[in-house]
């Protein structure tokens, strides 16, 4: 082997040791997730590998949170996909904003990629300047995405030897994760925090006369149709 092709190979495993790493802070926060995750559907009827399935297909803790809420409530199949389709768009357009810095990757690098994109993955990702080398991108997805779907196994597999007050407990590390994102996305841009604000508030009192999955779906469609505007307003 050349010390041209030596050098390539190790460039590409170092990059790919820096995306692991840079998905360490990831792994801390998805784990007891993705355990609680597990813990849960198994509760609400899932069986261990459903469950591992959803983690694998679906990676996306938000809509698994909401999916196995909703079909314990007895939510319509329609409901519920098209529930998910809603909060995982925004995905799509994460997906677009990380493509622009993908330019030079090839079609299959960008479809193993755009899979493992997440609101997490997306952040630490955003935090690198500049094009990214792809097995850096690919260390830190593959590491994000197998911890999720490991302890999402690990939950289903001890579902029954852990209390329904612990795992319930360990779930709140969803909300704790989504409110450290969100804080500092919306820091000194007040009008932002008021859409979220605004759309916890039409949840709850859609909640009281339509069912859950419906619930969200429209606080959803109108909080973004609110940003949308204010949004603008925001970049100007």
């Amino acid at each position: 082997m050349s010390s041209h092709a030596q050098e390539a190979i190790q460039s590409k495993k170092h990059e790919f040791s820096k995306g692991m790493m840079a998905a360490m802070p990831l792994v801390i926060g998805y784990l007891p997730i993705a355990v609680a995750f597990g813990v849960m559907a198994q509760q609400m009827g899932l069986s261990v590998w459903q469950a591992v399935c959803m983690s694998a297909l679906v990676y996306a803790g938000a809509s698994q949170f909401m999916a196995i809420g909703m079909i314990a409530a007895g939510t319509g199949m329609i409901e519920i996909v098209f529930a998910t389709f809603v909060l995982n768009f925004r995905h799509f357009v994460m997906g677009l904003s990380l493509m622009n810095r993908l330019k030079d990757f090839s079609t299959k690098w960008k479809i193993v990629i755009s899979s493992g994109i997440t609101d997490e993955t997306f952040a630490v990702a955003s935090l690198t300047k500049g094009q990214m080398h792809p097995f850096y991108i690919a260390g830190l997805v593959s590491t994000a995405y197998f911890t999720w779907v490991l302890g999402t196994l690990c939950g289903g597999l001890l579902a029954n030897m852990i209390p329904p007050s612990i795992s319930t407990s360990m779930s709140i590390a969803l909300y704790a994760m989504f409110i450290g994102l969100l804080v500092p996305a919306i820091r000194g841009k007040w009008k932002l925090g008021m859409i979220a604000v605004i759309s916890m508030g039409l949840n709850s009192l859609f909640s009281l006369f339509l069912s859950s999955g419906w619930s969200i779906i429209l606080a959803t469609i109108i909080g973004s149709s609110i940003g949308i505007f204010f949004g603008q307003e925001e970049e100007k």
